[in-house]
């Protein structure tokens, strides 16, 4: 089991932004290119809220909420997410599921809990992990955090585009609506509020390409020496 001095030593590229700002795509492919681990912490959020409809819990109640998040039966293997034994990979994307994960983020208790579970993602080699307060709150000794945005118009575009193409009907002008209230949401609570983390670099993709912006954290990684960059 590695030490917590160890495990302080692994390195982490953190990729905070808004909803759809493409920081999940974004995090895959620099994972992938550097042949790190990839958290989506916030599929922690929504498989959260996902079991929390399934359960009838009372979603009103942070301390039932956080009681869910304690005991998620989670596995992730290979682009597939198991609650429970059960495929909810799209299931999770609903908008529902979106919107509820994030009222409950606002939660002290329901953060706390998953607090220990996102960090235990650092090892080696490495790990970029997306989210809103990752670089601020869970790994806010990462060598590199990335704050990436897109203007509210251009993420719901791209929000409507990925529901369609997983066969889920989609209402752009509803889910720019609702993209901005959950912005408001998220900067606004008194929790991890969604901001940028000291020192990090912003970088916004409202006319980048998905490819452009991987190769930017890419090459702002190589520019810190490490052997493990790109060349």
């Amino acid at each position: 089991m590695i030490t917590p001095t160890a495990q302080s030593q692994v390195p982490v590229i953190t990729i905070d932004g808004p909803t759809a700002s493409g920081k999940g795509t974004v995090a895959g492919r620099v994972a992938k290119a550097l042949g790190w681990h990839m958290l989506d912490s916030g599929a922690l959020y929504r498989l959260t809220a996902l079991a929390t409809q399934q359960q009838g819990v009372d979603s009103d109640n942070p301390q039932s909420v956080a009681d869910v998040a304690e005991n998620l039966d989670v596995v992730f293997s290979d682009g597939t997410i198991l609650l429970a034994g059960q495929d909810v990979t799209d299931l999770i994307r609903h908008e529902s599921v979106g919107s509820l994960a994030s009222k409950i983020a606002t939660y002290g208790p329901v953060r706390q809990s998953l607090l220990a579970r996102q960090r235990a993602f650092r090892c080696l080699p490495g790990l970029v992990a997306d989210g809103r307060d990752m670089g601020t709150i869970v790994f806010p000794d990462a060598p590199l955090k990335i704050f990436l945005v897109a203007d509210a118009l251009s993420r719901a575009k791209r929000r409507c585009k990925q529901l369609s193409q997983k066969g889920i009907s989609a209402n752009l002008t509803s889910l720019l609506e609702d993209m901005l209230e959950r912005d408001k949401r998220d900067r606004d609570r008194a929790l991890a509020p969604l901001v940028a983390a000291p020192g990090a670099v912003t970088i916004d993709s409202s006319a980048l390409t998905i490819d452009e912006t991987v190769n930017k954290v890419l090459g702002l990684w190589s520019g810190k020496g490490d052997p493990s960059g790109p060349m």
